[in-house]
């Protein structure tokens, strides 16, 4: 494992970073008064809830509560782990990330690999625009009704009929062909005899989550087998976990509520031909459940795409396995079958994007589930809704409970004639219950310290007015110790934003506490949020030692003398 990355830099960063340009680069913002506003990319509204602060370097969204720092946006919105944001964030401010040194293993360089997969993918577009050989590729891509634009959208490539056309170009030294090797784009056999993996290709490059070329795809132009040939595995491509297109799902710039998931690379290039953006393809093989998290990740709903014959829906019932335990609550799946004889590719191009784009051809995945189920027995008698009931106990019992599970086993009963308490045991055992009311909601009026917290957060600059703050952490209230440990945190670093406040204590036992204090705005005008802060300052410390209140009033009227 590498080294940890020092909180300091990560606090650094924050500072440097501008939260705007980081969201903006995914989701178009408009300024509104001090902030920003857009759609809220995580949740479908037509009218803009979501809400971007410069001045805090945080953003949040009235509409379904998101909220988070610029490392956080990255996270959730284009799906990368925390280190993976951090980077992000580093590389768009030119910064290197250190790690600390320890027992550690040392990182692992990369980027030679990424850099070769990106000189390859130029090659292949290069190849595509001047090779002697390119009008069967250009042809082939007008057949299918691509256009230049498309093409380049996608970074469609040409690999041409030769064993070496790739190593010539790009494996000038042993160091180079070794890259190449390691990168899955040269074969090296048992004789030691090295060729081009990729021949006579259409070539798509595949994009990891933050748009590095980390593999290819490649479809064979006239006939020959395989059909598609894709990279192997290689330390930067893993293929349970890459889908194809999903970068472009992201960067379309729009309120992305729907993924539609696909078999095949044209399946999502002509799907975007026809201005249905939001569809991938999962490499060939079926959906995994990292490819399914990370989908969930990006939208609320995923919508399987498969032929309608029989291999169609054994195909969308291993998907459906597969989403059984992901389904949480404010998460659906579904089903597209297309009629026999199309394909995703094919059906949009005679019949437009309707059936993508509405909602009418979705078979919602309970349904799917229960219709399989009845065609395996007769419902009509006693032992087969036994039977039935047999067949959906395992298949409930790997949704999370909560309300799709609860409401599953309602049609269930319906289904088999029986009464719902009956099935309580399927269902979980418990009744589904009303989501928990905000901490504050539950005990009625905010703590005085609740209330000093939440101002403190949404304005850390407030803690320049608190000269004594080590009384407050001996006080009983339960997050005291929390509220002196934030005085005392901005004291030191007082550039300190209200997202790098959020990130300093991501992953500890106070990271809840303080999403709980950011779920509602402050109403209040900056002047009377900071009289409220120092009211509720005042308060602690008088109850805590008056003594020290006494002496943060004397301090804090030679700073007020001082400023003027």
């Amino acid at each position: 494992m590498p080294g940890r990355i020092p909180q300091t830099f990560i606090d650094d960063l924050l500072n440097r970073v501008d939260i705007v340009d980081i969201v903006d680069n995914d989701v178009p913002l408009k300024k509104t008064g001090r902030d920003y506003q857009a759609l809220c990319p995580f949740h479908g509204e037509k009218t803009p809830s979501f809400t971007v602060s410069q001045e805090k370097q945080f953003y949040h969204c009235f509409g379904c509560g998101a909220h988070g720092s610029a490392l956080g946006f990255l996270m959730n919105h284009r799906g990368l782990s925390f280190v993976e944001a951090i980077e992000e964030a580093a590389s768009s401010v030119g910064l290197e990330v250190p790690r600390e040194e320890g027992t550690h293993s040392p990182k692992i360089d990369y980027s030679p690999l990424y850099e070769i997969l990106e000189r390859a993918q130029k090659y292949f577009a290069e190849q595509l625009k001047t090779h002697s050989d390119r009008d069967r590729a250009v042809d082939y891509l007008k057949s299918r009704g691509l256009s230049g634009i498309i093409a380049k959208q996608f970074g469609i490539g040409f690999a041409p009929d030769a064993w070496d056309g790739l190593i010539t170009a790009l494996g000038i030294d042993d160091q180079a062909m070794q890259r190449l090797i390691h990168a899955g784009l040269v074969i090296e056999n048992d004789q030691k005899r090295r060729y081009d993996r990729f021949r006579d290709r259409i070539t798509f490059p595949i994009l990891d989550r933050r748009g590095r070329v980390v593999a290819f795809g490649a479809r064979v132009i006239d006939k020959g087998e395989p059909k598609y040939l894709n990279s192997p595995e290689t330390p930067v491509f893993q293929k349970r976990r890459e889908l194809y297109g999903l970068y472009q799902v992201r960067r379309s710039q729009q309120n992305t509520s729907r993924i539609l998931v696909v078999e095949g690379y044209m399946d999502v290039v002509a799907l975007a031909q026809f201005t249905v953006n939001n569809a991938v393809a999962s490499l060939g093989t079926a959906t995994t459940a990292e490819q399914l998290e990370t989908l969930f990740k990006t939208a609320p709903e995923v919508v399987f795409c498969y032929d309608g014959d029989a291999a169609g829906r054994r195909a969308a019932w291993r998907a459906l396995e597969t989403a059984l335990p992901l389904i949480h609550d404010g998460r659906q799946a579904g089903f597209i079958f297309i009629p026999e004889g199309h394909d995703p590719d094919s059906f949009v191009r005679e019949h437009g994007p309707g059936v993508f784009t509405g909602r009418d051809a979705i078979k919602p995945l309970s349904e799917f589930l229960l219709d399989e189920l009845s065609k395996k027995t007769d419902l009509s008698s006693i032992d087969g809704r036994a039977r039935f009931i047999d067949l959906a106990e395992p298949m409930v019992k790997k949704i999370p409970r909560g309300s799709f599970r609860q409401l599953l086993v309602q049609r269930i009963a319906e289904i088999t004639d029986l009464d719902p308490q009956a099935l309580v045991a399927l269902a979980g055992g418990v009744r589904p219950q009303p989501r928990p009311a905000r901490r504050a909601q539950r005990r009625g009026r905010a703590s005085m310290v609740e209330q000093a917290m939440k101002r403190l957060l949404f304005d850390p600059k407030l803690a320049n007015l608190v000269a004594d703050y080590a009384p407050i952490a001996r006080l009983p209230d339960e997050n005291a110790s929390l509220l002196a440990e934030l005085l005392e945190l901005i004291a030191n670093r007082p550039n300190l934003t209200t997202g790098a406040l959020v990130e300093h204590y991501r992953d500890t036992p106070h990271a809840t506490i303080l999403e709980q204090q950011l779920e509602t705005p402050l109403e209040l005008d900056d002047e009377a949020h900071a009289i409220e802060f120092t009211q509720a300052v005042d308060a602690l410390l008088r109850k805590a030692e008056p003594s020290a209140f006494e002496r943060a009033q004397a301090e804090l009227r030679r700073r007020t003398d001082e400023a003027g």
